[in-house]
């Protein structure tokens, strides 16, 4: 009888522990970040963002989207965090995407950009319809 109840007391304390491990575990989601700067601090914080998501939930899917100064970001001439990009491009469902608007206003053609940094035609316009699809929204600010 001591044994059966250690069994059960024993299965019932392991789907506690299970249960407890999962609840903690955080579920995937899909968030947009909007980086509309050019400032050291904002790419910096953003960098660490995408890398602290992408480390604790692996699933979730992140997208950044930079117009105005933010596409100093991806271009390696302006940008003072290339390494650092480099390795937020390499990670799973993570996608970086610059506002074509903000190219042609800036002169930026599409060969300066890093490799694996995609183009969407108007950066805001991206950043709407994320929202509409349920996506997160997340300004890129220190």
């Amino acid at each position: 009888m001591k044994m059966v109840l250690a069994l059960v007391c024993g299965a019932a304390l392991t789907a506690a522990v299970i249960h407890a491990q999962s609840a903690r575990q955080p579920q995937p989601y899909k968030v947009v970040f909007d980086l509309t700067s050019d400032d050291p601090l904002d790419q910096a914080a953003l960098l660490r963002w995408v890398g602290e998501i992408a480390a604790g939930s692996p699933q979730t899917e992140i997208e950044v989207v930079m117009y105005g100064r933010g596409l100093a970001l991806v271009v390696p001439e302006r940008s003072a965090r290339i390494g650092d990009v480099k390795e937020a491009l390499g990670l799973p469902h993570v996608s970086f995407k610059v506002c074509e608007i903000a190219m042609k206003n800036q002169k930026v053609d599409r060969s300066q950009l890093l490799p694996n940094v995609g183009t969407v035609p108007d950066g805001i316009g991206e950043i709407v319809v994320k929202q509409t699809h349920g996506w997160g929204y997340i300004k890129a600010v220190h």
